[in-house]
């Protein structure tokens, strides 16, 4: 028999759990037509310009007259501008956190900082895409090399290589953000050692950059420039002894018992479908909950892909600050995308479309979710180090690898991606979870997906579900591996968020 779900009583239109055929009777309304599975159908009369509703808020409104019955889609469901409430902090609750004696911890590596890694790398990054090749090359030879045998404690060399780099105005926006990236992973507790390479003549000057955040060269922090050292060979050879000579002093690095509160979790979802707002994201959403509860921090982000759903956010905002900043960072990409001749609903994609996802506002709903219930502690800049503990938010691009490198940057330890279409994804330094809206999914992926959080749509509960996430969030950080670092996904995942004109 073929199943749909009403998420609230104030829905006009129910989702088809199971594809529906025409004549197929469910929530007392007759299918006039097919729905494929993930997708809408109308339960009442939905008049031309009337709003549909799901999730009890608007995703858009009706094109014609909408008989029940019938298939919601792109077809019929156009979107237009309207006011949302933005009421700060009317929602906010005091946090219910765990007694300490009762609090969970993982096995972590301690920094100097204070703060506790999840993963021990020694991380090759470049000031330019001009010095790509050669760190690759740099970390390609140390990993071949099985030197690293002889080291246990260090996860692996990592090559973190970008495109930009030059071509950009030093005093704008653009370099702001590069240098905030690279310094948030140079800092993040997942790294160990770093080796930076750059060309020597570019926009992003090595030292001019270690001068805005104090840094000076020690046993695990080096830096090489092609055109001193006197070309690729050489900068290659220079790389790996500076590597080689590092490697005793990363690997003295030992895990160690840390309280879950020291867990720092970047939130993504992508390609998201019909059953991502009531399963993966949800029940990431009840982990999130339990993490905040434990002392620990959580970041939201994907701006435009939280379009249409900010204002229930700004509603658990401690206080109007956090609520304005939050508002105020909607406004910039609405002006953002305007100056470009874009808009806000480009997104959901092709492949979200095909899921059952018709608008920016349904999908923004959906991916909320992953947020939990607790307050709203922070408002973030994209790379900006992350200082507030609870549930925050990161103002990042809504494609999935600039808005994970910027929760990096920001601090993050842990990741855990949503995805109902497959996304293919991995994070270093970073260890990344993916958790599969459907099981149809999970089991024509399964060497890539961690959790099947489908088997929510045939009875298990979003409870049991988040305590399962977080029992693999722990397992995770304290060494065990995600199907991603498996496969050998996360170098190419560094994308840095680059935005204003190329010179």
């Amino acid at each position: 028999m073929a199943r749909t779900i009403r998420l609230t009583d104030a829905d006009n239109i129910v989702l088809a759990i199971d594809a529906l055929s025409p004549g197929d009777e469910v929530s007392a309304v007759t299918a006039t037509q097919r729905i494929p599975r993930g997708h809408k159908m109308t339960i009442q009369p939905i008049a031309k310009d009337a709003a549909i509703v799901k999730y009890g808020q608007v995703i858009g409104f009706a094109k014609e007259d909408i008989a029940p019955g019938t298939w919601v889609h792109e077809h019929n469901v156009y979107l237009h501008a309207f006011d949302r409430d933005y009421q700060f902090g009317v929602d906010a609750r005091p946090t219910r956190f765990v007694a300490p004696e009762r609090r969970r911890t993982f096995q972590g590596f301690r920094r100097a900082s204070g703060k506790y890694g999840t993963r021990n790398y020694i991380a090759v990054l470049t000031s330019v895409n001009c010095s790509a090749t050669a760190s690759r090359f740099i970390a390609d030879q140390v990993n071949r090399s099985g030197i690293l045998a002889d080291y246990p404690n260090i996860d692996g060399v990592i090559s973190l290589v970008h495109g930009t780099g030059c071509g950009l105005d030093t005093h704008g926006e653009a370099y702001e953000l590069l240098k905030r990236t690279q310094w948030g992973f140079a800092t993040n507790p997942n790294i160990g050692g770093v080796l930076m390479v750059g060309l020597g003549c570019e926009a992003f000057q090595i030292p001019r950059w270690m001068q805005s955040y104090g840094i000076s060269e020690d046993t695990t922090f080096r830096t090489l420039t092609i055109q001193e050292v006197g070309g690729t060979r050489k900068t290659v050879e220079a790389g790996v002894k500076a590597i080689h000579d590092m490697l005793a002093v990363v690997n003295q690095a030992e895990r160690t018992q840390a309280p879950a509160s020291e867990l720092m979790l970047a939130l993504q979802c992508g390609g998201s479908d019909g059953y991502s707002g009531i399963t993966a994201n949800p029940a990431l959403g009840v982990a999130v909950d339990l993490l905040v509860a434990e002392g620990g921090t959580a970041i939201l982000s994907e701006t435009p892909e939280i379009y249409g759903a900010e204002h229930l956010l700004m509603r658990r905002a401690e206080n109007a600050a956090i609520g304005e900043k939050l508002a105020e960072r909607i406004r910039w990409w609405e002006d953002y995308t305007a100056r470009h001749n874009m808009e806000m609903n480009n997104n959901p994609s092709p492949g979200n479309k095909a899921g059952g996802l018709t608008t920016i506002l349904e999908k923004s709903l959906g991916a909320a979710a992953k947020g939990g219930s607790t307050n709203l502690t922070g408002v973030f800049n994209y790379a900006e180090p992350v200082t507030t503990n609870g549930l925050v938010f990161m103002d990042t691009p809504g494609y999935d690898p600039v808005s994970a490198t910027g929760q990096v940057a920001g601090g993050a330890n842990m990741l855990c991606f949503t995805t109902g279409r497959g996304s293919a994804f991995g994070c270093k330094p970073t260890p990344s979870i993916k958790l599969a809206s459907n099981s149809l999914i999970y089991e024509k992926m399964v060497e890539d997906m961690d959790i099947n959080c489908g088997d929510v749509l045939d009875g298990a509960t979003l409870a049991d579900k988040g305590e399962e996430i977080l029992r693999k969030i722990l397992a995770v950080a304290s060494g065990e591996r995600t199907k991603s670092e498996v496969l050998g996904y996360g170098d190419s995942e560094f994308v840095p968020w680059s935005v204003g004109a190329t010179m």
